[in-house]
């Protein structure tokens, strides 16, 4: 069975709920958030300075969906193509600070919790706050079509 979470738009869900965290407070990006960036193979930070909610939620979607994940494994899916001068690119994993700071935060709002020694999952909280988001996106989307 196909969820609402599945459905939606990632775009739009993931921008959904990154606004409510802003909004909510429950995540709060750590004083040096604004200066570092998000993976060796990246040049500079990131621009948008709501950044860190934005990866917050796409993380609790990734969770969602593939779950149970670790951090080594999300710095896989965040990772990109190094360019390393005159030598060939090779993929660089995405930073892990980032993620393990992430998911600690997710897991003190009560929205993640840690599964065995495979990583973390979702909890009842977070699908709650996924699929209500999903269906927030789905219900606009159906009447602009």
């Amino acid at each position: 069975m196909v969820s609402n979470v599945q459905l939606a738009d990632p775009v739009k869900l993931i921008q959904k709920v990154a606004t409510y965290f802003k909004e909510s407070r429950v995540i709060e990006p750590p004083p040096w958030a604004m200066f570092v960036k998000t993976g060796v193979h990246k040049e500079r930070p990131p621009q948008d300075p709501d950044w860190w909610y934005i990866r917050a939620a796409a993380v609790l979607r990734k969770l969602y969906l593939r779950g149970p994940l670790g951090v080594s494994r999300l710095r896989k899916f965040y990772g990109g193509r190094h360019r390393r001068g005159h030598k060939p690119p090779k993929f660089a994993k995405g930073s892990g600070a980032i993620m393990r700071r992430i998911l600690q935060q997710l897991e003190n709002a009560g929205l993640v919790q840690k599964y065995d020694e495979k990583g973390r999952i979702v909890t009842e909280k977070g699908r709650e706050l996924l699929e209500e988001a999903a269906k927030a996106v789905l219900k606009v989307e159906a009447r602009k079509a």
